[in-house]
């Protein structure tokens, strides 16, 4: 999906629970390719002892950093606006949203008004068509 958009960010990740396999996913099938794309992860809340960090994995990251969200399924978009806010906070440059299922209940106006790509691999209405074909 980053190569069919285009995308090319330092880093993917988002919201944990959610975007914790996808990010390591994904950042591994960009190494297995020959790209440097690493993986973090969005604190649902700051720790309360060691860092304090909210973006776990992004020590390294240069700020200004372009990254790029990633969640299993977006509904409202929600999750995705959480992790892009702590993103901004932390310094970083959020680029675009990419969700494996679009739920098609607000999450891609939501995150375009916030000025981000959204993508997805498909949506609930193709799910649906496929399982009563």
């Amino acid at each position: 999906m980053l190569e069919e958009n285009n995308l090319w960010p330092h880093a993917v990740g988002g919201l944990t629970l959610g975007a914790d396999p996808l990010a390591t996913a994904v950042s591994l099938a960009a190494f297995a390719n020959g790209k440097n794309v690493a993986a973090f992860l969005v604190r649902k809340q700051a720790k309360d002892h060691g860092t304090l960090a909210w973006v776990e994995g992004a020590k390294t990251f240069p700020k200004g950093a372009e990254l790029v969200v990633l969640e299993d399924v977006a509904t409202t978009g929600g999750s995705a606006i959480k992790a892009v806010d702590r993103l901004l906070e932390s310094g970083f440059r959020p680029v675009a949203v990419l969700t494996v299922v679009d739920r098609n209940e607000g999450a891609r106006a939501a995150i375009e008004q916030r000025g981000l790509k959204f993508f997805s691999l498909c949506n609930l209405l193709e799910i649906q068509r496929k399982n009563k074909g």
